[in-house]
């Protein structure tokens, strides 16, 4: 895969005004799990690809990690979720998604997961 083959730059900007106004979930996911190589990967916070952000990203295993707040709740919103997954899931990448209170109240089962999923994906061939 080529390393930008999804990257947006016109969302540029869009994702760095999120990076600059993450939620306290987010916050805490990247502080505590995700930044630097803590999970032996890199991480991207707010990457733009496709026609979306990513709330997370690894392009070397082609993971996207996604926080759901309470907006996800609602259905039009679910829908759009829902749409969202697929087109990215249809370009080769795995989706994560957690929502904010486990990232908040369960930090260690949403790691425990994130590292579940990084050990399967580094195993799989290119």
């Amino acid at each position: 895969m080529k390393k930008d083959l999804y990257y947006n730059k016109d969302l540029k900007e869009f994702a760095r005004q999120l990076r600059n106004n993450s939620t306290k979930a987010e916050i805490r996911l990247w502080a505590e799990v995700l930044r630097g190589k803590k999970t032996g990967y890199s991480f991207l916070r707010q990457r733009p690809v496709l026609n979306y952000i990513a709330d997370f990203m690894c392009k070397d295993l082609q993971l996207i990690i996604e926080l759901d707040g309470f907006s996800h709740n609602f259905e039009e919103q679910w829908k759009r979720d829902i749409q969202r997954q697929k087109e990215l899931e249809n370009a080769g990448f795995k989706i994560l998604r957690f929502a904010d209170d486990d990232v908040m109240n369960d930090l260690e089962n949403v790691e425990s997961e994130i590292m579940h999923w990084i050990r399967v994906l580094s195993e799989e061939p290119s």
